[in-house]
């Protein structure tokens, strides 16, 4: 390998010096993403709806580098735009969106609420597609051939099978994710803008914790996967880095499971 093509290699997971937006980033995958991202050289803006969460995880990731707490409910009336507007006064481009923030519900089905569905199609749909058209001035700003501009929306395998749980609304709404990204793929190549999506395996997540929290539902857990563990923080934020990266610029439309490997045994 000659000088020249070590010093491009160097470079080719970096995203050092990009603006990040990570919405659900106070705890779970948003701050695995949020964190490597930081780590990484990124000025990342972290959202979630309660404040005293998302001021401690900015502080607390602020130690390795730049990350600003701006709190808010992207689901309720004006919030998605609260949250542009915030950006837009500190910044005037934006290199990565990640769409994390999310809900789930589960039920038996003879229990299941409709209004499940309304929630979780708002919060996890909805809000998703909201925030990135309204993010578009910024991204395109950010965005050339060379280097596009990155949205990064967080899917999960439940949407891609039929899940053990009965979470009806959540792998519902997630496969609705996973469609939204191919057609925000398609549409926003021509302005430089890749759009993919990672579909999350078991992760520690608040939504897992009912599993992960009791050691033998979690060795049980760890059991069903391919790779024999539970995901770990490098895992996502590995995932989420490339993506955001030069190595992972030709990428777009594509749905990304980080699972160790359940999604290829799961009926």
């Amino acid at each position: 390998m000659n000088d020249e093509s070590s010093q491009s290699l160097d470079g080719l997971f970096s995203i050092a010096g990009k603006v990040a937006v990570v919405t659900g980033g106070s705890r779970g995958i948003g701050k695995m993403i949020a964190g490597g991202f930081v780590r990484a050289g990124c000025r990342v803006y972290i959202t979630a709806r309660k404040a005293a969460a998302c001021d401690a995880t900015a502080a607390e990731l602020s130690a390795f580098g730049e990350c600003i707490s701006m709190p808010l409910d992207l689901a309720v009336d004006g919030g998605v735009e609260a949250l542009v507007q915030g950006v837009s006064e500190r910044e005037d481009q934006l290199h990565i969106l990640v769409n994390n923030a999310g809900a789930t519900w589960g039920a038996p089905i003879e229990e299941y609420p409709l209004s499940a569905f309304d929630k979780l199609w708002s919060v996890n749909v909805k809000a998703l597609f909201a925030l990135t058209v309204a993010s578009l001035p910024l991204l395109r700003a950010a965005a050339n051939a060379a280097d596009p501009a990155r949205v990064i929306n967080i899917g999960s395998i439940d949407g891609l099978g039929v899940p053990g749980v009965e979470s009806y609304a959540y792998s519902t709404t997630k496969a609705g994710v996973h469609m939204l990204t191919r057609h925000l793929a398609s549409r926003l190549a021509p302005d430089s803008i890749t759009v993919n999506a990672i579909a999350p395996g078991p992760f520690d997540s608040k939504m897992m914790a009912y599993l992960l929290d009791d050691p033998q539902l979690r060795a049980a857990v760890a059991d069903s996967v391919p790779l024999g563990r539970v995901g770990e923080p490098d895992d996502m934020a590995g995932t989420a880095i490339f993506l955001a990266s030069r190595a992972g610029r030709y990428l777009t439309g594509a749905v990304i499971p980080v699972d160790g490997g359940l999604s290829t045994i799961r009926r």
